[in-house]
């Protein structure tokens, strides 16, 4: 039985279509984080990890910019700024592979062996699916937190996935509930703790620049 799933049989689909609410409703892929975008950032570390075939974004605005890129840009399938799952679907029908792995371009720091680690836990564990999960302090102690978003999924599940929106979905760990998910900590001696620092504002950004800039960029 194989330990992992081969590099060719995953599509890396990094998801950068959201309103950017937060940031003032500008495009948060786009912004620096820096010497590069959020995006192009997302796009090294899935490269460096040698664990993806292939690479797509999911972005709804500002498209012959993220085609600058050199991969495909894929804007969602679903109307209305419908959420991750619509660039899950998205991707789902967009790509040619057995599985797709989902990365936010607004978590600058993930894991570079995420696509290993989930996947190696997901062929060990059986499912259809796996997302990362985190520690997180809490005024009791610390708690592991899933951060759905990082999934490794079944492309099979995508007409699955298709009814859930189209019933009104929305939710990302709901959807996931529903196909045996394998829950994969990232808290092994070493990890980074701040490698699922989500950015919503113009100051988390600039604050987690400074913050790395020594340590991680």
């Amino acid at each position: 039985m194989a330990e992992s799933i081969a590099a060719h049989d995953i599509t890396g689909l990094i998801l950068a279509g959201g309103r950017g609410s937060r940031m003032g409703g500008i495009d948060k892929g786009l912004q620096r984080f820096g010497p590069w975008t959020l995006v192009e950032n997302a796009l090294a570390r899935l490269r460096s990890s040698g664990a993806v075939g292939t690479i797509a974004v999911n972005a709804n605005r500002n498209l012959p910019e993220y085609a600058r890129l050199g991969v495909s840009v894929w804007p969602d399938c679903v109307e209305g700024y419908a959420g991750p799952l619509a660039g899950f679907l998205t991707g789902l029908r967009g790509c040619q592979t057995p599985w797709m792995l989902t990365v936010p371009c607004d978590t600058p720091l993930f894991p570079k062996d995420i696509v290993l680690r989930l996947a190696t836990e997901l062929v060990r564990r059986g499912g259809e699916l796996a997302m990362a999960a985190s520690p997180q302090a809490t005024v009791t102690g610390v708690k592991t937190v899933a951060q759905p978003v990082f999934c490794l999924i079944r492309t099979s599940l995508q007409d699955d996935l298709a009814e859930f929106i189209e019933a009104g979905g929305r939710k990302v760990e709901a959807w996931c509930a529903r196909h045996r998910p394998v829950m994969v900590a990232f808290d092994r001696p070493g990890d980074d703790p701040q490698a699922f620092v989500n950015i919503n504002t113009l100051d988390e950004l600039a604050l987690l620049v400074n913050a790395t800039q020594n340590s991680h960029l």
